[in-house]
């Protein structure tokens, strides 16, 4: 049963139920499937998932990031294989940025978020925020987001 005095409490109960788990185990699920190690930033106070299973060609990793105390703090970045990755439809298109690598990125609109997208390595990454706070969390500030997932490619 629910417990409505706690809302973390709350949280971690329903989203394992809908098929999130931690974001270190729906990370090390992704990186088996496809054979590749996935680099991310750390966040608190986060669920992650891979989606393996709903529509073929659907495969992807999720991590959600949200706030109990403001719904409109919900955040989420999903990485997509290079081969499944989502189309961008030119009227959902509000504005590009060149990242600090070089690689263009593409700001969105999609239902109840602003979105930048981009390619990195063999993944397509996609960070959604919440429309509510768009105003504060602008384009400029999900740039420096992007630009935050760099790290040295190895060479072997």
């Amino acid at each position: 049963m629910l417990k409505k005095d706690n809302k973390s409490s709350l949280y971690e109960e329903i989203y394992p139920q809908i098929g999130y788990k931690t974001t270190e185990g729906a990370l090390e699920d992704f990186e088996k499937f496809f054979g590749q190690e996935l680099k991310l930033i750390s966040f608190t106070h986060h669920f992650g998932w891979f989606n393996n299973m709903k529509f073929e060609d659907d495969e992807h990793f999720e991590v959600t990031f949200i706030i109990d105390q403001k719904s409109e703090n919900h955040y989420k970045i999903v990485v997509w294989p290079l081969n499944n990755k989502i189309p961008i439809k030119e009227e959902n298109v509000l504005n590009t940025f060149k990242l600090k690598n070089n690689t263009v990125a593409t700001y969105i609109e999609v239902i109840g978020f602003n979105s930048l997208v981009f390619e990195k390595d063999d993944g397509q990454y996609t960070l959604y925020i919440d429309k509510r706070v768009s105003n504060i969390v602008t384009p400029e500030v999900i740039v420096q987001i992007a630009n935050s997932i760099d790290y040295p490619v190895e060479i072997e």
